[in-house]
């Protein structure tokens, strides 16, 4: 199975992520912000990103587009609850930038399951 870095700043959904994709059988690596998910993937790239958009510090917006400049070929899932912009503002954005897949929270396990499916592509 495929190894999947996700990054969310509530443990809560970190916590049911990693639940959903191990029981998947996927290898899952866990991170609470973008800087630190950046610096993990520079030592250890992951075959999919699944990341929030809204964080604090810096926004899955700009983690996309820095994972695209050194990494452009990691595909990437990206999700949203909204905030102060409407979430299908920011999951837009986020297919522009790349993200091959997204979720509109609150998703279910089949959703992020079949997501990440169609960003991993044919096994």
């Amino acid at each position: 199975m495929a190894s999947i870095l996700i990054i969310d700043d509530q443990p809560e959904i970190l916590r049911v992520l990693t639940k959903v994709l191990e029981g998947a059988g996927h290898s899952v690596t866990e991170a609470a912000d973008c800087k630190r998910a950046l610096r993990y993937f520079a030592g250890r790239p992951t075959d999919l990103v699944v990341t929030d958009i809204c964080m604090p510090e810096m926004d899955g917006i700009e983690f996309l587009m820095r994972l695209r400049e050194a990494f452009p070929e990691t595909p990437v899932v990206a999700m949203s609850g909204g905030g102060r912009i409407p979430k299908e503002n920011l999951l837009g954005a986020a297919s522009l930038l790349g993200a091959v897949d997204t979720l509109e929270k609150p998703f279910t396990a089949e959703q992020v399951l079949t997501a990440v499916e169609r960003a991993l592509g044919p096994p």
